[in-house]
């Protein structure tokens, strides 16, 4: 299943440029995304816009696949990534601030979707579990009586672009997913959370597919 990386926002809220590109142990976070989805065996693309044109050189140089959108808001983006790698089938979305993101994540996110039988696929987390770790917070719902938060990693129908997509609506407690930087303390937060994971370089020219 292929991934679309969101990589196209200006990352205002967290201040320190493009945000993909802000370095977690050394690395982009952008690059930890990538790395887990090639652990999940699934190819990749990162949506970028205007806004991110540092992003959009990072990815040439590492030999990572780009699709350029207009930059009109995020479900805008996915819908015109989408159109452009003429997508028809179940595909993920991922935002690229998700720095402890790993590959088994990712396969057991499609496996439960692919048992849902529904078109879409969304994932929360327990406000409960985001705010004991001490990470940000900015917008919330209940699920089964339970406040949850976006999660960031998705999967939509490609067939289905233009119409509303039933969905299931998968709470997760994994940490890999409690991890989601938006602010400068989140970040702090991230550099101790991604110790346990060895960093690794990435692929250069070599690894594009």
């Amino acid at each position: 299943m292929l991934g679309l990386i969101l990589a196209g926002g200006s990352g205002t809220r967290l201040g320190l440029g493009e945000k993909p590109l802000v370095r977690v142990r050394d690395q982009p976070m952008l690059w930890y995304v990538v790395q887990a989805f090639l652990e999940a065996g699934e190819e990749v693309f990162v949506v970028t816009t205007r806004k991110t044109p540092y992003t959009a050189n990072w990815c040439r140089a590492q030999g990572i696949e780009t699709v350029l959108t207009g930059g009109s808001g995020y479900i805008a983006d996915i819908a015109e990534a989408a159109g452009a790698l003429d997508l028809d089938t179940p595909f993920f979305t991922c935002g690229a601030d998700l720095p402890c993101l790993t590959g088994t994540v990712i396969r057991s996110v499609a496996s439960a979707h692919q048992q849902s039988g529904l078109p879409a696929c969304s994932t929360w987390v327990p406000v409960s579990l985001r705010g004991a770790r001490g990470y940000s917070v900015h917008s919330s719902m209940l699920i089964d009586q339970t406040p949850v938060t976006p999660a960031g990693l998705n999967i939509l129908d490609g067939s289905m672009m233009d119409q509303e997509q039933e969905e299931l609506q998968l709470i997760c407690t994994d940490p890999a997913l409690v991890c989601n930087v938006n602010t400068r303390g989140d970040l702090l937060l991230a550099e101790q959370d991604c110790r346990s994971r060895p960093p690794s370089s990435p692929p250069g020219k070599s690894a594009r597919r």
